[in-house]
């Protein structure tokens, strides 16, 4: 029996398959529908959009610069267990939607799935991989560098913590300390390279924030507003350190400053920090319901 492209997509649709698997069974099937979507249930394919539903809040950070045209890519992409995050296949399918990142330059996730990757668009590898692995898999974001700049990237407790940096009028011979910044950041969390980047809501909220905190405390109680001021405007040096990466203390000598460590060998011209899963929900349920659940499912 003879199928057209829009059995192929209809089988699609219906699976959650790959295109190549969805033509594939169809071929196999003589072209019947119900018998081409057994088929890819029996070889574990169709299986894959049944977990769309789950949450998928573990998964890998990772990096890739291309070597020929020096693009950067951060990536996270997320599974719903540690054990297959920590897994060499797992790693394997972040570094090959890292490459088509690269490759392609896609301006968000979506327009990344119709990326192609081998014979198939990158929607498809995720949903075939989905069935491989035996859990969701969802790309959740990605930075792209792509300039003349020097770029490293650092990948902390096997993809937990990942970072990018961009250094300008890099100098040859500073390596190691543009890759200490890269670690700096991944341990101290700066929001900003310098002071000058914070933006000026955010200033106002922390200096009404630390004028309440002053006029709440008792010893401050008989100082005038003005004194209060410019008592504030002290502590912002504080926050100025905590959040301001030039001005952090450097975490391999916390005498200098990460701007007193680069010096004048590079300038840091834009970072990025994934924490894998932050602001993600994580799968909470014990081990009587989950089985209750699996074996509900295996009724249906």
């Amino acid at each position: 029996m003879a199928f057209t492209a829009k059995d192929v997509m209809e089988l699609r649709d219906k699976s959650g398959a790959g295109m190549l698997d969805c033509k594939k069974a169809l071929t196999d099937a003589d072209g019947d529908m119900e018998k081409a979507a057994e088929l890819l249930r029996e070889r574990g394919i169709a299986k894959a959009v049944k977990k769309e539903g789950r949450i998928a809040a573990e998964g890998v950070v990772g990096a890739f610069v291309c070597a020929k045209c020096g693009t950067g890519v951060l990536l996270e992409i997320n599974c719903e267990s540690d054990f297959v995050s920590r897994g060499e296949k797992f790693h394997g399918i972040v570094d090959a939607v890292a490459e088509v990142i690269a490759k392609n330059k896609p301006a968000d996730v979506e327009a990344l799935n119709g990326c192609k990757l081998g014979n198939e668009t990158v929607k498809d590898f995720i949903v075939n991989q989905t069935a491989v692995i035996g859990e969701k898999i969802s790309i959740r974001r990605f930075e792209i560098y792509d300039n003349a700049g020097k770029i490293e990237t650092y990948i902390h407790m096997g993809g937990k913590v990942g970072v990018m940096v961009d250094a300008a009028a890099f100098t040859a011979g500073a390596e190691e300390v543009l890759h200490d910044v890269a670690l700096q950041i991944a341990a101290s969390k700066p929001s900003y390279i310098c002071r000058e980047e914070v933006p000026a809501d955010v200033l106002a909220k922390e200096k009404e924030i630390m004028l309440v905190q002053m006029q709440n405390d008792p010893k401050n109680a008989s100082k005038p507003a003005n004194i209060l001021e410019k008592i504030v405007e002290g502590k912002l040096g504080k926050f100025y350190q905590d959040n301001c990466l030039l001005e952090q203390p450097f975490v391999k000598d916390d005498s200098l400053t990460v701007a007193q460590v680069i010096g004048n060998k590079f300038k840091v011209a834009r970072f990025a920090r994934f924490e894998m899963g932050e602001g993600l929900e994580k799968k909470n349920e014990n081990l009587q319901d989950e089985v209750a659940k699996q074996i509900e499912s295996m009724k249906k």
